[in-house]
């Protein structure tokens, strides 16, 4: 079993899918002086979500609070990203505001196993 408590499962694949999302937005956006804002915080974005899913991997005692501030940046990132027409961004959006409401779950009952 990849995770430590299976009820991470469904958190888990929305931290990737919202990673590789924010990855491609971060990527398509790089380059264009008017989208750095954009591709900065797309980037954060994705770290915070890669670090979330490696600690739901190892059951970690730390997934509440990093949950609860993955939420945050997710909502931060999607607010910027729909403020943009391009295909890219809206994909993103939508997987980041998946992935905040996820979050936001787990983080009130995420315990260490």
């Amino acid at each position: 079993m990849l995770l430590q408590r299976e009820e991470y499962q469904s958190s888990f694949d929305k931290a990737i899918a919202c990673m590789v999302e924010c990855e491609h937005c971060a990527e398509a956006c790089m380059g264009s002086p008017e989208m750095k804002k954009c591709a900065r915080m797309c980037l954060d974005t994705a770290e915070g979500c890669q670090m979330l899913s490696t600690m739901m991997v190892r059951g970690s005692y730390f997934i509440a609070p990093h949950a609860k501030a993955c939420a945050e940046a997710c909502e931060a990132c999607a607010s910027e990203c729909e403020s943009h027409d391009m295909e890219h961004c809206q994909k993103c959006a939508k997987a980041c505001r998946t992935a905040a409401e996820a979050y936001r779950q787990i983080a009130g009952v995420a315990v260490a196993a």
